[in-house]
């Protein structure tokens, strides 16, 4: 279905190096860097491109190459080993093949994978980044879809007094690890979108990633208007309506592409709600297919999408107003037969609210039939955000769980953590799941454990003498200031790194909230600290940037320059050195803003500590035994708030971790440090690991959404009709239940209920009398349901229901409520009705 850009001749012995170079599971490895700064050193470097490499390296080079024994024995043996693990069914081929599930297509606006194919912005991208590899190595059936911009985020630049300075570069095709996609008649696959008044050619590119294909879509095509080929020109754009037109191209048309590729897809997963329209495409696919009207469609195919929520707060969500989403919608209105402004109603808190703006997410949660957050705390937050959606429900009930984020271990662990856990726990450790703490490590001993992460910082601190000399070069420093930059940092200094994007909820510069504690810290005279700040602000974050200038200004104090860097252009190739030798991440989101935040947990392979504040993933995994934690647990609006996390910040430096990392034993080992390291690297690792992530995702969201899809789609889609049929009937009669009399009496430890409902119109097979009570004390809900005992006296449609709940609390804590009841929907997402009593 593709074929390679790359058209020069390689050496026979080096035929593999294609293959190698195009595969962003394989290409993207410290442990491949030994392979390619062999071809060419700088260009890696500067790059970390493999396929760039090869397309310009001189050919004299590569003959040299194929006649370098270490060469090709370092390449034979990456070959050898992408071919095992392509050629094995791994854990879902295992576990779960020849299920329900065949395919799970994962759309996001953005993909991290490598620095060679920079087409994300941040968390969001790199997460999906290592969704995709973990679906690799698992075995699970996936493809991922997304867009290839012609500019990918900023590059960055400091100007003299530390200000930001943005870079767009443009993103050649040619030399990026993608292909073009080939149709069966062998030319370039393009898929169109109708639009008004003119239909989008939208061209597939195809990157690889091991055995999971990513598709990109571009609509850089001559065939559309100079407006439309600039819709997949930059990441995130600006105006409304160029981001509503991108999100279409996405949910639209990379639906379309699993269609033109005969995928047949059991499970959308959604990254974010930039990929609501799927939900919409999907649904009309269905309704052709099948030739039932959309709502019948759409309770088919909602029960196999899944809606990963990334924010924190609703301001975050995409929202467009109604004049421009309505000529769009209009279109979809003609397809489907659905009034307009009943297609936008599933973007809008209140349905019949037509000056409501169009909420994605709104969309992606009424069109989806599993909703999670990204941590435990971030699903507690998702469900308050969503209560709108919910106004009848308590905020317990609001149906958002969480599967925790994981990352990638492969792809963040330094050489030398990779080979000290092969050599511990086996090659292929992080290519299955681990139900509880890994143990390898205890063959490790102490002073060995010691050795492996001083060797750690000395790597990290020659990359960074390297990267900041050419640095200062490239801003045209003097002689004297690159030769200092060789000279900076100290490898057996205690190192934090501060690292992250910059923007008001991380206060990155809580750190600096009281300058000269913080240089007191870092110039102790016994005790030497130094801290690695890296990290961009948007380029319309004015907040974020003057935290940037503030970071960057405070580095080049002259009593701080051989210990205080700041590196420019955070990205990932930086994020995995950082990981390899940095003693302890310092993080300082304001709780509960930070979703999850996977930094800290990329670092947790290579043995560095992580002293964050107690939010996002962070307030599931810290103990005293594994690391450090700012705050109380609880969110502060209060404005004296930051000054006190900053004083704790400095205290625990001061009291706890300084002195750790300096008070060493008879053989010069700090023990106290090291059992943190051992506990942090053994019982996380594999917790916070992107296997345990995609286990979750499998067995709690695919597999049960993958299984609910097939039963309403069979038999002409049987079991959809039934339940759009049951939720119309729900919705005529709701207005004629009501109560009658509720009596409580004590029986022993038990309240008794009995209750007097009037049903009206409604079957009693349609509703569910239940008992309940909000949570308390960190428990849920409690929701007892009441048996229907008779047919109360006198009446058509009314009856008695009863039922016992225990008195472990006062009476008055419960009362009786009428919720719709099917076995087979998915409640309350998919029908939110209550009657309460009280």
């Amino acid at each position: 279905m593709s074929s390679h850009i790359l058209r020069r001749p390689l050496p026979e012995a080096l035929r593999g190096l294609a293959e190698l170079a195009l595969d962003l599971r394989w290409s993207w490895s410290e442990q491949n860097d030994r392979l390619w700064a062999m071809l060419d050193p700088e260009a890696w470097e500067r790059t970390k491109n493999p396929y760039l490499i090869l397309q310009n390296v001189p050919h004299e080079q590569l003959v040299e190459a194929a006649s370098d024994s270490r060469l090709l024995e370092e390449l034979q043996r990456w070959l050898d080993r992408r071919t095992h693990l392509l050629n094995t069914p791994g854990w879902f081929g295992e576990r779960y093949a020849g299920g329900a599930l065949t395919h799970v297509a994962y759309f996001s606006m953005e993909f991290g994978l490598s620095e060679a194919l920079p087409i994300y912005s941040g968390g969001l991208g790199i997460l999906a980044g290592d969704h995709l590899k973990t679906a690799s190595d698992m075995g699970v059936p996936m493809v991922g879809i997304g867009l290839l911009y012609q500019q990918g985020y900023f590059r960055q630049v400091l100007a003299a007094d530390g200000w930001q300075v943005e870079a767009f570069p443009y993103n050649d095709p040619t030399s990026l690890p993608v292909v073009p996609l080939q149709s069966d008649g062998g030319a370039w696959l393009r898929i169109k979108v109708p639009l008004p008044g003119r239909t989008l050619v939208l061209r597939v590119w195809e990157a690889r990633v091991g055995r999971v294909p990513l598709y990109l879509l571009d609509s850089n095509d001559p065939l559309n208007s100079p407006w439309d080929r600039a819709i997949t020109a930059t990441l995130y754009p600006d105006g409304q309506e160029r981001r509503l037109l991108q999100e279409l191209v996405l949910g639209v048309g990379g639906w379309l592409t699993l269609e033109a590729l005969n995928v047949e897809v059991e499970v959308c997963h959604l990254n974010e709600g930039h990929a609501a329209f799927v939900v919409l495409a999907r649904a009309l696919s269905f309704m052709r297919k099948m030739g039932c009207l959309f709502p019948v469609a759409l309770w088919a195919t909602r029960a196999g999408n899944v809606f990963t929520t990334h924010t924190s707060v609703t301001a975050a969500f995409d929202r467009f107003e109604p004049a421009v989403l309505r000529k769009y919608a209009q279109h979809l209105s003609e397809l489907s037969g659905v009034p307009v402004e009943d297609l936008m109603a599933l973007g809008r808190q209140n349905p019949r609210d037509a000056d409501e703006p169009f909420n994605m997410a709104y969309l992606a949660m009424r069109g989806s039939g599993a909703v999670n957050g990204v941590s435990r705390l971030h699903g507690r937050v998702s469900r308050s955000i969503f209560r709108p959606v919910f106004p009848n429900r308590s905020v317990a009930e609001v149906p958002v769980g969480h599967v925790t984020n994981g990352v990638h271990v492969p792809s963040w662990d330094a050489p030398a953590a990779h080979d000290l856990w092969n050599r511990c726990a086996g090659e292929d450790y992080w290519l299955t799941v681990h139900e509880g703490p890994a143990t390898p490590l205890d063959g490790v001993g102490d002073a060995e454990l010691w050795a492996f992460r001083a060797a750690g910082r000395k790597s990290l601190v020659e990359y960074v003498r390297r990267r900041l000399a050419r640095q200062a070069q490239q801003a045209g420093a003097s002689e004297e200031e690159i030769d200092r930059a060789r000279w900076v940092l100290d490898p057996d200094a205690l190192t934090l790194g501060l690292a992250r994007r910059l923007t008001g909820y991380k206060r990155p510069t809580l750190l600096l909230h009281d300058a000269e504690r913080l240089v007191q810290i870092l110039r102790h005279p016994e005790r030497p600290v130094q801290l690695i700040i890296a990290g961009k602000a948007h380029p319309n974050d004015q907040v974020g940037k003057l935290m940037v200038q503030a970071l960057a200004q405070f580095s080049a104090r002259p009593d701080l320059r051989d210990r205080v860097i700041f590196l420019e252009d955070y990205d990932m190739a930086l994020t995995q050195h950082l990981a390899g030798g940095i003693d302890v991440w310092v993080n300082t989101p304001r709780r509960p803003w930070e979703a999850c935040g996977t930094s800290g947990m990329k670092m947790l392979v290579n043995g560095c500590l992580n002293l964050s504040e107690l939010d996002g993933w962070w307030a599931e995994a810290y103990s005293p035994e594994v690391g450090w934690a700012l705050g109380d647990g609880q969110a502060h609006s209060e404005p004296e708030w930051d000054a006190v996390e900053a004083t704790q910040l400095y205290e625990l430096l001061e009291k706890q971790i300084v002195p750790a990392f300096y008070t060493r034993d008879a053989d010069g080992v700090p023990s106290a440090w090291i059992r943190r390291v051992r506990a942090s690297m053994a019982r996380l690792t594999p917790v916070f690991s992107g296997q345990r992530m995609l286990r979750d995702y499998v067995e709690r969201a695919y597999l049960p959404a993958a299984t609910m899809y097939r039963r309403r789609s069979v038999y002409g889609a049987k079991l959809a009709r039934e339940l759009r049929a049951w939720q119309h009937d729900i919705a005529a009669g709701w207005h004629s239940l009501r109560f009658g009399d509720v009596r409580v009496t004590p029986t022993d430890d038990r309240w008794h209920f009995e209750v007097q409902v009037y049903l009206g119109d409604l079957s009693p097979d349609m509703v569910r009398v239940e008992v309940y009570a909000d949570p308390v004390e960190g428990n849920g809900p409690v929701v007892t349901p009441l048996a229907r005992k008779c047919l109360l006296p006198g009446t058509v449609n009314g009856h008695i229901f009863e039922g016992d709940v225990a008195a472990t609390r006062p009476a008055s804590h419960y009362t009786a409520r009428v919720v719709p009841y099917h076995q087979a929907a998915i409640l309350p997402l998919e029908d939110s009705h209550v009657l309460w009593h009280r």
